[in-house]
């Protein structure tokens, strides 16, 4: 790995319990160590069998910022960040190292999110100890193929989602999580309980309300997210890429 020695970074665990989305930011440009730092913590991550199947494409050609804006459910930051990277998942370069590769295998795109997933937190982790903040932007697969069109994808890869990245012009409420209890069990799967949900939905919609003024709950979000299809192009466009055939 590439030693970074200009950048002056924040504990680990201060920065992770400090997180908050960032959508709003100054015009302040990264400098090329904290971008070259950012970059590393994300070479650094762990990878599954070590495939290291995953792809970044820094985009900093307005129009191509404006074009998958437009893709983003026109989510403005994805113009106004002053970066806006992509991951995507990348198996193309496993099949010029062995052009037999069998890659359609449902199990190689599930390895393939988890380890784009724990690269984008690195980089993310590591932004926000410079002192920077930035916000994923997984509405990039409301329209999957016109996201890859517009990144000239080749087969064998997939977009996946966006980190806007830069210095914050905001510091909002912190979201509440679900409480721990919720979250982890010991020895198998433990539901959750009525008693626990009900208190999280108060919490949360008190959150959203100081935030937004918004009637808003957990609940609600969840009917708001799976009362209709989920981006249904997604396995097709899978497919059509060589991937998820079984």
């Amino acid at each position: 790995m590439s030693e970074i020695t200009s950048v002056h970074s924040a504990s680990t665990l201060a920065t992770i319990y400090q997180h908050r989305s960032i959508r709003r930011f100054t015009p302040e440009p990264l400098n090329d160590d904290q971008r070259q730092a950012i970059f590393e913590a994300g070479r650094a991550a762990s990878s599954s069998s070590f495939m290291q199947v995953v792809h970044i494409i820094r985009i900093t050609d307005q129009a191509l910022r404006q074009a998958l804006c437009e893709v983003a459910a026109h989510q403005q930051y994805v113009v106004d960040a002053p970066e806006f990277w992509v991951f995507c998942l990348d198996y193309a370069k496993h099949k010029l190292a062995y052009p037999e590769a069998q890659l359609g295998w449902t199990e190689s795109v599930i390895a393939g999110a988890v380890d784009a997933g724990i690269m984008a937190q690195n980089c993310l982790l590591a932004a926000e100890s410079l002192g920077l903040g930035g916000v994923y932007i997984g509405s990039l697969r409301n329209n999957i193929a016109r996201t890859a069109t517009l990144l000239n994808l080749p087969d064998n890869t997939a977009p996946l989602f966006g980190l806007c990245l830069g210095h914050p012009a905001q510091q909002p409420l912190q979201r509440p999580r679900l409480p721990l209890h919720a979250l982890v069990s010991e020895n198998g799967y433990h539901a959750l309980d009525s008693e626990t949900l009900a208190a999280y939905d108060t919490k949360l919609a008190n959150y959203y309300w100081m935030r937004s003024g918004l009637k808003l709950n957990w609940g609600q979000t969840i009917i708001n997210n799976f009362n209709h299809p989920v981006r249904p192009d997604v396995l097709p466009f899978l497919r059509q890429q060589g991937l998820a055939k079984y």
